[in-house]
């Protein structure tokens, strides 16, 4: 298999996945590697002024599938600016959620069509598709704490999708497990229920000669 060059990062809200993609790349760039970080949404400026829009409990919700749209615009606007010149110039690409993300969320969160999602994801994205999908797990009820406690000690106003039910977020992660035995070659699963190095410690060893 050819060496990885773009990498996301996916699990549920807590898990601690934006932690350990800042310490992957900052291991990465020690090693002398070019590394472009980026996240969803955001990631743009256009992309910062629709994850306001999307997560901002002070804002109106969009209807679902105004939502899903709304993923995907920033989706198409973080493609076209940051990933793909990031790729074309030889860099590792860490993404924070991607559209994996889109599938778990509003497909199996809210319930909205799979196919639907696909076709919106070719539009968006075209042919780019992750060489590696790592999936930090944690159990239900640490996720749903750990969110809590975070937003609480932030003050964080980005609490919608943290603020659905524990029967939501259970579909959720019953979506990454799904994934995760859908395609083994490209998802890695991470247990997140440990201490940051010793998460970060997985992750390394998980990719060793894979990135």
């Amino acid at each position: 298999m050819p060496p990885a060059r773009f990498l996301t990062f996916e699990g549920a809200d807590g898990c601690g996945k934006t932690t350990q993609m800042a310490l992957l790349a900052q291991a990465l760039r020690a090693a002398g590697r070019d590394v472009t970080t980026t996240v969803e949404p955001g990631g743009t400026e256009v992309g910062r002024a629709i994850r306001k829009i999307l997560l901002d409990r002070t804002v109106a919700a969009p209807a679902p599938m105004a939502e899903l749209l709304l993923y995907f615009a920033n989706r198409a606007q973080n493609v076209e600016e940051v990933i793909r010149p990031a790729l074309s110039q030889g860099h590792i690409v860490l993404c924070d959620r991607f559209t994996d993300s889109t599938r778990a969320y509003q497909g199996a969160g809210r319930g909205l069509d799979m196919g639907v999602i696909d076709q919106l994801d070719r539009i968006a994205c075209g042919d780019l598709t992750p060489d590696l999908t790592l999936v930090i797990d944690i159990p239900l009820e640490v996720s749903l704490e750990r969110a809590r406690v975070r937003n609480a000690g932030t003050g964080s106003r980005e609490t919608r999708m943290d603020d659905q039910g524990a029967a939501f977020h259970q579909r959720v992660r019953e979506a990454f497990h799904a994934m995760l035995r859908a395609e083994p070659a490209r998802f890695i699963q991470v247990d997140g229920d440990a201490a940051v190095e010793t998460v970060q410690a997985r992750i390394q060893e998980a990719l060793a000669g894979r990135v």
